[in-house]
């Protein structure tokens, strides 16, 4: 397992929105983490990255990270696209990419993976000296998704990708989430809406409610539960 989580709390001054979270993410999967809105979806996320008070154990390619600073977490290869995009508005789309790459030295791996989220993305190509601010939705979500890659991740954290995007947009990308995935190996935990956009994507998947996962197991199960069904996918 590239992440291993174990009683997770997670709380925002004396709210508590966590209540003992245990999943796990396996390398090269993605993972789905389905809920209500408000269930602590974006929480954990948050939780993982050190951005909000936790207690319990967060395990990153064996090691404990809980208590750690977002940069440092950040450095060991973990990537946060978050809900709103979070794009620097008068920054061009490729000074947001290199961005992206800000604790990498590698003067050429960067260039290289300018070039491959540019063939995945083409229309930040065409886009590239265009402020983002000037972006529509759906070229802001792939510049963010894009400038996350740009860390070269171990783990990529999606948070709500979807959101505010047209049906085919949203299709599109995640088709280009999967083939990434499938060619680079990117571990990707994904909060996630639409949930049968997530389950076809996903190898695994937990549901939460109200901050306590009450549902696991392999994304094509959970597809098939009644429950889930008929709370998520409308059938």
């Amino acid at each position: 397992m590239l992440l291993e989580v174990k009683g997770l709390h997670a709380s925002y001054g004396p709210t508590r929105v966590l209540h003992g979270m245990d999943f796990a993410v396996a390398e090269g999967s993605i993972t789905t983490l389905l809920g209500a809105n408000g269930a602590g979806k974006t929480t954990t996320l948050r939780a993982l990255c050190g951005m909000v008070k936790t207690a319990g154990e967060i395990r990153f390619a064996g090691k404990r990270i809980e208590g750690k600073a977002t940069e440092d977490i950040v450095r060991l290869g973990v990537a946060h696209v978050p809900d709103g995009r979070g794009t620097f508005a008068d920054l061009t789309t490729e000074e947001n990419l290199r961005l992206g790459a800000y604790t990498r030295t590698d003067r050429s791996g960067i260039e290289a993976d300018l070039a491959r989220v540019y063939r995945y993305f083409p229309r930040l190509e065409e886009r590239s000296k265009q402020q983002a601010g000037t972006l529509s939705g759906g070229e802001q979500q792939m510049l963010a998704v894009s400038r996350a890659l740009m860390l070269r991740p171990k783990l990529l954290l999606l948070d709500e990708p979807s959101f505010g995007l047209a049906p085919l947009v949203v299709q599109g990308l995640f088709r280009i989430l999967t083939a990434i995935n499938h060619d680079q190996h990117v571990t990707m935990l994904l909060v996630e809406q639409n949930a049968a956009m997530a389950l076809e994507a996903a190898d695994r998947a937990y549901l939460i409610e109200t901050g306590r996962v009450v549902l696991a197991g392999a994304a094509a199960d959970i597809k098939r539960d009644d429950a889930v069904r008929r709370a998520y996918l409308g059938y």
